[in-house]
């Protein structure tokens, strides 16, 4: 029986950007582009029990927030009751060239499903769809691939645009090169890649309320934890915690509930910004 969630919103910033140019970005100005680069970002989320481990969950909310034209593993409901241990949002890959060039991309997500897309993939895997297919039973990683995507710097910037309101929008207001993609119906353009997934990988971040009100947070990995970010919200009051680099274990101190969301997201764009993404990128 699973413990009553924590009152305390932990979120560290495992932020990869790769950089497949040798010249460091420019933080705080629009890339100098030289060359072929590719910037990739995006959020792991889990939800923690008792014991501090990521547990089994699915969301609340019954209808997805994504333009009708995103593509979907069989449909858009299948998502609603897969459950697993990690969500992995809004990944994007952002190009960046000062000619035309067509490049290809394949992503593995290890032991999970690739569940919403676009533009249109060359395939996703696994190939199998049987109607009971469960994260914790599929033997095979997750996976999708672009065979053939051509960056196009002088591509008139007529994307698709649906009236409803989303967030998937934001993501294209950076000076990212737009790219366009052949399919049996058509190009699509866009201005990045875009996807989305569920996994049951193990989590390597933990975090639980001790006995005295504090978080106690370990790392499980070799490597350094950049960042992290203790968030606390009552009502209409919020206030958070900015922490350094995280090896092995931490007890973080609630923060005091005097703080403000426009605060917030200032000190997470300067994290992103120092992670190597470009100052455009990490607003959006």
């Amino acid at each position: 029986m699973m413990s009553k969630l924590p009152r305390f919103v932990l979120a560290a910033l495992l932020v990869g950007c790769f950089l497949l140019s040798n010249d460091a970005p420019a933080k705080n100005s629009q890339p100098i582009v030289a060359g072929l680069t590719a910037h990739e970002w995006g959020t792991f989320t889990s939800m923690a029990g008792g014991d501090g481990q990521a547990v089994e969950w699915s969301p609340l909310t019954g209808a997805t927030d994504l333009p009708t034209f995103v593509e979907h593993f069989r449909t858009p409901q299948f998502k609603l009751g897969l459950r697993g241990t990690v969500r992995m949002e809004t990944p994007v890959l952002y190009f960046y060239d000062s000619r035309e060039e067509r490049v290809s991309v394949n992503v593995s997500f290890a032991k999970g499903l690739i569940t919403e897309w676009y533009p249109h993939a060359s395939s996703v895997g696994p190939s199998a769809n049987p109607a009971d297919w469960s994260l914790f039973q599929g033997s095979e990683d997750g996976s999708i691939a672009w065979d053939a995507v051509t960056l196009s710097p002088s591509l008139r910037a007529d994307f698709q645009r649906h009236p409803q309101e989303s967030h998937y929008y934001a993501a294209r207001m950076t000076s990212a090169t737009p790219l366009r993609v052949k399919t049996s119906t058509g190009e699509q353009h866009e201005k990045f890649l875009f996807y989305r997934g569920v996994s049951t990988f193990h989590v390597p971040l933990s975090a639980k309320v001790t006995a005295g009100g504090q978080v106690h947070i370990a790392n499980s990995l070799e490597e350094e934890i950049p960042n992290t970010l203790l968030f606390e919200r009552r009502g209409d009051k919020v206030g958070y915690r900015v922490d350094g680099a995280l090896v092995g274990e931490a007890v973080l101190d609630p923060p005091e509930l005097t703080g403000n969301v426009n605060d917030l997201g200032r000190e997470l764009v300067g994290m992103l910004v120092a992670q190597g993404l470009y100052l455009d990128e990490a607003q959006a």
